[in-house]
């Protein structure tokens, strides 16, 4: 086990590189499974989550190599099997995507309920609809779905709620399915647009990604092809909050500043200073930041991945804020840790009220998921005295060499092992 203890008081000041989206790598990785022929993909975030795709591709047949510098080749040519090992599948959220993947290869799928960070309730039963709706039979048994149709057909499908998780499974499934798919209602992510792309990119036909209605024509065959992933739109956020939260002065480098509005414009309302460039974003922060409200909202509204950290910011503003939660609920198990540090906030169901005070007090704390870890690890660094953040696996599955990045700009950071527990 591995901790991060982060001594606070430092104001971050520099530039960092934002790396490849994780949320689009976890999608892109198993739709390589679409073709038999290989593929490459650049801009990879070298996290937890893509090292656990990259065994379960193996595991179903394709060789893959992995670099250290965020490039993935993959022959998928000698995957012969759709049923994905369960426990590597248990080990993240996004393994829902071999569901889509398998069924629109082999007609078949067996894959285990999906892991990753336990937020609260977050059913499948949209993605099922879309399969059932191409022609699938679904089944759940002993915690494993299995998924079997003869063959696949093109149907319009309304999603009751807008779910990224969904869209994307749904498109992946519809690439080669006989006639068009068209599905109503979807998300609009940075993410789906870029999955998409890649989908095009190999052969598919897929138009309106990135609007509320996408079609999807089904085609025969799909190609192999080398893709860059987009940078990653909540790391870059993360950074941005923590700039503004210690009052710094950074440019966060490689990104899209359009898929960043959302954040930039509540750190305007802060009173922190947002500056975009091309391909870069410099945030500097004020002496004395006034609190805000936040509602999440599907994109392009504000992200719930950002909700967290940014609650931790809003912790040492002037006045009230409220945050209202409406995409996930659970997703306050961060204010206990951050209570143990000195923050005021009151819960009422998916609303937090915060009162801002004058600092945080280092403490031990433990994340609970990926995007709270985050959130600690800038309470750490707006904290008076030491922090101590135990469970930084969450943060490993979605953040890429994260203390090095802070590192770099001047944060008092550091990774140990816990030598008690080691036997």
């Amino acid at each position: 086990m591995e901790r991060l203890l982060i001594k606070g008081g430092k104001k971050l000041a520099g530039s960092v590189r934002i790396s490849g989206a994780k949320n689009a790598a976890v999608a892109i990785l198993p739709a390589v499974l679409l073709t038999d022929e290989i593929c490459v993909i650049e801009n990879l975030p070298y996290i937890d989550d893509v090292i656990v795709l990259s065994e379960i591709l193996t595991e179903l047949g394709a060789k893959v190599k992995l670099d250290s510098n965020g490039r993935m080749t993959i022959d998928p040519s000698n995957v012969k099997g759709y049923t994905a090992n369960y426990e590597m599948v248990s080990r993240m959220r996004a393994s829902y995507y071999l569901l889509g993947v398998l069924l629109g290869r082999f007609g078949r799928a067996n894959v285990a309920l999906p892991g990753g960070c336990e937020i609260g309730e977050r059913p499948i039963d949209q993605h099922i609809k879309g399969f059932e709706a191409l022609g699938a039979n679904i089944d759940i048994e002993n915690c494993i779905i299995h998924a079997r149709a003869d063959e696949l057909v093109g149907s319009e499908i309304y999603l009751d709620i807008v779910s990224v998780g969904a869209t994307i499974n749904i498109m992946l499934a519809a690439v080669k399915a006989n006639g068009t798919t068209t599905i109503v209602n979807a998300a609009k992510e940075p993410h789906i647009v870029d999955v998409a792309n890649f989908l095009n990119t190999m052969g598919a036909n897929v138009k309106g990604a990135g609007t509320d209605t996408i079609k999807i024509v089904g085609v025969q065959k799909l190609k192999g092809c080398e893709y860059t992933i987009i940078p990653d739109q909540i790391e870059a956020g993360t950074f941005m909050v923590a700039a503004a939260a210690t009052g710094g002065d950074v440019t966060v480098e490689g990104v899209i500043p359009k898929h960043l509005e959302a954040i930039t414009a509540k750190l305007l309302e802060t009173g922190a200073k947002v500056i975009e460039g091309d391909e870069d974003v410099r945030v500097i922060g004020c002496t004395d930041p006034r609190g805000v409200n936040i509602k999440t909202l599907p994109y392009p509204g504000f992200p719930t991945d950002l909700q967290q950290p940014m609650t931790v910011f809003l912790c040492i503003t002037n006045g009230t804020s409220i945050i209202t939660e409406s995409v996930w609920e659970g997703r306050y198990r961060h204010v206990a840790e951050l209570t143990k540090m000195g923050a005021e906030i009151k819960v009422d169901g998916r609303t937090a009220i915060i009162e801002g005070v004058d600092e945080l007090i280092g403490a031990k704390v433990s994340a609970t998921d990926l995007r709270a870890g985050a959130a600690l690890i800038i309470a750490g660094l707006v904290a008076e005295g030491v922090t101590e953040i135990e469970n930084i696996y969450h943060i490993d599955r979605g953040y890429e060499n994260i203390e090095r990045k802070l590192i770099r700009l001047g944060a008092d950071i550091e990774r140990v092992e816990d030598r008690s527990l080691v036997v």
